[in-house]
């Protein structure tokens, strides 16, 4: 039997060049996840380390690709991580998407920051699981993908470098408590998310939902899922404005955005309602909104957590030491606790008149960072 030596040649290139690929795809994968004693730990924020232990030397992109860019809260989440990016030296590009909240975009942004060769991004799926076969792919090109707060499903370490976040069904859970119980354990409450159908407001919705179940003298008004207000205060306005109409009686809120809910207070002095008890992420016209209409709205009581925009930044890091092969032991799932509460005079709001009303406090931005990201 006679060999074809150019078949024999062209199936020899064959198998090898698939085994290369394959193989270089494999190790690209596997160059930027962590190991497994890197992942799942559980901290807080004084936990985190200078980002200069995670720069590394070599020239990097980075990239934040967020699914939804159009309220201040993502602003100063996009200014935190560009000024802790600003602080490796061998960072020579930063790049922001913003998929404006349509799934499809996201996934385009994804696949062009691939076609760029960014080294690290790190991302807001406000997608969800639709996103998840491009950060894949993402992955297995030998970017450093780091999913914060909303993540896109699959698994740390497997399809991404990690994800970073709070425990968003712990923080639902504490601001609920803390509502129900300045409610005098009964009444009606409301829970107000963000862009409907997004991972993070159900995580918070879900958290709210058992702490509800241990109080049977509240009624949560939205048993369906959570009030969808795309984390506008103009739109929570109309929302919140509508639940007043059909529901009448509301004692308390929760909210995963303060910023929006200025708006959803705005809806109950129209209405010429009482406002009722509030918790929500820290926000400075939140805090300005409750010493403007206390005095006047006995109901009205409010406390907070940090809004964690800081949250970002960390993501970096871990994005950075993955694609850098050095070791992080930093937190991926933050503690959070109530940083203000209007009923302990230890932990009063905190309002800087000086400050824009988008200002986030707890940001970890300086006032003159806030006042240039704002222009007042």
């Amino acid at each position: 039997m006679k060999t074809n030596k150019k078949l024999l040649v062209a199936a020899t290139t064959f198998v090898f060049a698939t085994s290369l690929t394959l193989t270089s795809s494999a190790f690209a994968g596997q160059s930027v996840l962590p190991s497994k004693d890197q992942l799942g730990i559980v901290g807080t924020q004084a936990d985190l380390q200078p980002v200069t232990n995670f720069c590394g030397t070599k020239p990097i992109k980075v990239a934040l690709a967020d699914g939804f860019g159009g309220n201040s809260w993502r602003k100063i989440t996009r200014a935190a991580f560009e000024n802790e990016a600003k602080k490796c030296k061998n960072i020579t590009k930063i790049i922001y998407t913003d998929a404006n909240n349509d799934s499809a975009k996201a996934i385009s942004d994804m696949n062009s920051l691939i076609a760029q060769r960014v080294n690290v991004i790190v991302t807001f799926v406000d997608s969800g699981p639709a996103l998840l076969p491009t950060i894949k792919k993402a992955t297995a090109a030998g970017i450093a993908v780091v999913p914060y707060v909303a993540g896109p499903g699959g698994t740390s370490g497997v399809d991404y470098a990690d994800q970073v976040g709070e425990d968003i069904v712990t923080y639902g859970t504490n601001l609920a408590n803390w509502t129900i119980k300045a409610m005098g354990g009964k009444g009606n409450l409301l829970m107000l998310g963000g862009t409907a159908g997004n991972g993070y407001s159900q995580g918070v919705y879900n958290g709210v939902v058992a702490a509800v179940k241990a109080h049977p003298g509240v009624t949560l008004l939205n048993a369906d899922g959570f009030e969808a207000t795309n984390w506008e205060p103009g739109m929570t306005q109309q929302v919140v404005a509508g639940d007043i109409t059909k529901y009448g009686q509301i004692d308390g809120i929760v909210s995963d955005y303060g910023g929006g809910s200025v708006g959803g207070i705005r809806a109950f002095i129209a209405a010429n309602k009482p406002v009722p008890v509030w918790s929500a992420n820290d926000s400075n016209e939140f805090a300005c909104d409750w010493y403007k209409y206390h005095r006047t709205q006995s109901t009205f009581q409010i406390a907070t957590e940090s809004s964690r925009n800081w949250i970002s930044a960390a993501a970096l890091h871990r994005g950075l030491a993955a694609y850098n092969h050095i070791k992080n032991m930093e937190p991926s799932t933050f503690n959070l606790q109530i940083i203000e509460d209007s009923t302990d005079p230890k932990m009063m709001p905190k309002c800087d008149k000086t400050l824009p009303p988008d200002a986030i406090l707890s940001a970890g931005l300086s006032a003159a960072q806030l006042h240039k990201l704002f222009g007042k």
